[in-house]
């Protein structure tokens, strides 16, 4: 059995921003599927725009979030299946 990468989660999760905007995610799409666009993340974590759009394409490169395009609209969602096997994963191999 091979060991799963997780160098990009453990980069993606190791700054505080990126937590927060995962929790943002979290918190204000519990229920819903509709995603928080970049202007929403903003608001949430008191972020510069151009910050949010770095840690967004950090996050999106380690599969933890998801985007879905809605003409020039980004939404993110939190990918949970990824976030949930990193965590199993770290688990089993630590």
């Amino acid at each position: 059995m091979s060991t799963p990468d997780f160098g990009p989660f453990l980069h993606a999760i190791s700054d505080p921003a990126r937590r927060r905007i995962l929790q943002a995610l979290k918190d204000r799409n519990a229920g819903e599927k509709k995603g928080l666009c970049a202007g929403d993340v903003e608001g949430c974590i008191n972020l510069s725009q151009p910050t949010v759009s770095h840690h967004m394409k950090i996050l999106e490169k380690a599969g933890l979030v998801q985007v879905k395009k809605e003409g020039t609209w980004r939404r993110y969602h939190r990918n949970e299946k990824m976030i949930s096997e990193m965590i199993r994963g770290l688990k089993k191999h630590l």
